[in-house]
């Protein structure tokens, strides 16, 4: 189990038969089929799909879920193989990056907003504790045109999150950045 772990977020709403879900089976497939693990928040929507493609490709899932925050989910989708459970959102969200050497920010809404905006500003400070950072990369028009926007605005550094157009390449930007074991590349 020293395959990198790369977290994906992205819109918990998202149901079988929608583009984006088969978007994301296939980037679990892409990413456990290249030796990753695959960590999400592990519910429902693009995470169980995320989880779904590891899972057909044989690969490791960590669901890191947040049970007392939504005691109405029945617990992890079907498909983690590791469930960490987090007391509190902000938990949920640190933990997550922690154990990450990647992430990947699919469709979403709000909460893949926060998530996406607090991976940014780890990479932006990481330097500050001589650590590098934590390569991000964004799938789809939405998110290169908030990464624009703010990065003009905010007057920050735009470069540390890299906008694509689909799972294939966000999943090839991941192997550029992060390298598998030799022996976990399928």
């Amino acid at each position: 189990m020293n395959e990198p772990i790369v977290a994906v977020i992205g819109a918990s709403k998202t149901q079988p038969g929608e583009s984006d879900y088969a978007d994301a089976v296939r980037l679990g497939r892409l990413l456990a089929s290249a030796g990753y693990a695959v960590a999400s928040g592990g519910y429902g929507g693009l995470m169980e799909a995320v989880s779904l493609g590891a899972a057909e490709a044989g690969g490791r899932i960590i669901g890191v879920t947040a049970p007392q925050v939504f005691p109405h989910r029945p617990g992890a989708n079907a498909h983690v193989t590791e469930e960490r459970p987090a007391a509190t959102i902000t938990e949920r969200i640190q933990d997550l990056f922690a154990i990450s050497a990647a992430i990947i920010a699919l469709p979403g809404s709000l909460g893949t907003l926060t998530e996406l905006v607090v991976a940014w500003n780890m990479a932006l400070v990481a330097p500050f504790s001589d650590r590098p950072p934590t390569p991000i990369v964004a799938v789809g028009e939405t998110w290169s045109e908030l990464v624009r926007t703010l990065t003009e605005r905010l007057e920050t550094n735009g470069d540390l999150v890299q906008c694509v157009g689909s799972v294939e390449e966000a999943a090839a930007a991941v192997e550029r950045k992060v390298v598998p074991p030799a022996s976990s590349s399928a």
